[in-house]
This record gives structure tokens, sequence and C-alpha cells, in this order.
């Protein structure tokens, strides 16, 4: 097998792909050789550009937009994948709400929209997904988590609390499923440089944690991680948290 094409006719779904981290990642297991669905929730232009850029690199990928809260949006996710690839091998957990807002200013419904898109969605997806990961023979889930759900951050107790529940969903997977020859891991990354809209704040972990090179990493740092639990080389990692963070938190 050609190292560089470990993923050869191998299928991946990524859920907020349009941008940052889900695009790296996109982009990393096609360049492995898997045909990839670029999952974001309504930006369709986003996606439409990730999948060109596979294309134009030779690969294969499809653009499907849908919002993970919506289960039934996500069965059309995977039929769609199937109609188009007939199979489903690699499920990646990305798409995420985060924000900061003091507890007691936040409401249930500030509080559920994080977690029904981050925790929630993950739930939504594995669920549509399984019977075809189960058919794969060597299936693996990816959930992204993140620095903040093993460190705690100041007034992110919704976006702490939904990527904490990420870590607990992919070791008890890892249990439910290894007897289907799927492997389920999370990847946390920690300070990362990416594209951030004008209005955005700087994260309050960000200012009292820091790499111990001095540097940040990029999308790529965590999209390589993701392409090898996908890999044959990782049939042997399953419920771990791998964290991408340059040292930011070592365990």
């Amino acid at each position: 097998m050609n190292a560089s094409r470990e993923l050869d006719g191998r299928v991946a779904i990524v859920t907020g792909a349009g941008r940052n981290i889900g695009r790296a990642i996109a982009l990393e297991l096609a360049a492995g050789g898997a045909a990839v669905v670029v999952n974001t929730r309504s930006n369709a232009a986003e996606a439409d550009a990730v999948v060109k850029e596979i294309e134009a690199q030779g690969g294969a990928a499809l653009a499907v937009t849908g919002d993970v809260v919506d289960a039934a949006a996500m069965d059309k996710l995977v039929a769609a994948t199937v109609k188009r690839f007939s199979r489903v091998d690699y499920l990646i957990n990305n798409a995420a709400l985060r924000g900061e807002q003091p507890i007691e200013e936040m409401s249930y419904a500030d509080w559920r929209k994080v977690l029904d898109v981050t925790l929630d969605g993950a739930f939504h997806c594995v669920k549509a997904a399984l019977p075809h990961l189960r058919k794969s023979g060597a299936g693996s889930i990816v959930n992204i988590g993140g620095l903040s759900s093993h460190t705690g951050s100041k007034n992110r107790v919704h976006v702490v609390t939904a990527k904490a529940g990420l870590v607990g969903l992919t070791r008890a997977l890892a249990h439910d499923l290894a007897g289907d020859d799927i492997t389920v891991n999370c990847v946390a990354p920690g300070l990362v440089a990416t594209a951030r809209q004008r209005d955005f704040v700087e994260p309050h972990h960000h200012s009292i944690h820091a790499t111990l090179s001095g540097k940040r990493g990029s999308p790529q740092d965590v999209a390589t991680i993701v392409r090898f639990l996908c890999g044959p080389g990782a049939r042997f990692v399953t419920g771990q948290t791998i964290h991408a963070s340059g040292g930011a938190f070592i365990p």
C-alpha cells in the first residue's frame, strides 16, 4: 500500500467542514485518498469551495448542508453520502459552537444552543452513520474536543461542559463499538491560529495557557492527527483523547 494514499477506497463525513479546522481535516483526509463529504450547517458556498479544492487535487468530494442539531437532516446527510459513494468509513464530529458568557447572564436557551450543536449533534451523526460504519470493517469516529474542557475556562461553562461531554461520549462509544471494529477517539486542539471574525474576543483560557514553544498551532496540526486515527496504523487506538495543544495542557 502506498503510505501517502492509505485511505484509498474509504469515505469520510466531516461536519463543520467549511472553514478552519474542519476544512483542514477534509483536505487532509482527501489527501490520504478518502472521498470526503463536506458538511456545513447552511453555508453552501463554503462547502462548495472546499469540494473544489479537493477536486482540484484529484480527489472526490460532495458538499451537503444540514444542521447537526436536526436528526432528520443528519439521516439525509448520510443517505446522500451512501447514494454518491456507497459507504461510510469515517465520521468526524467537528461542528461546534463557542463563546463566552457569565453564568449569571446565561439563559437556558444559551446553554442548550451550545450543547445541542456540540454534544447532541455528535449523537445524531453517530446514530445516522452507525449502520454503515458497522459495515466498514475498519470504521473510525473522531470527535473534536477542546483544551478548555480539560483546563476549565472563565465564562465558558456551556462550552466546557459540551466539550467535556464529547470525552465521555468517546469513552463510552469505544466500549460499545469495539466489537464492530469501530475505533472512537477524541482530538483536543489547543491554541490554534485560525481565521476569526472581526468581532472575535480572545477566550480567557488563551491568556492563561501557553504552548511550550510559545507558538500557536495550525488547523493542519489537528488534521494530521485525525488522518492518522482514521488510518490502518491506528486500529489499536480507541477510547483516547489526544491533545494537539503544543504542551499547553499535559495530562
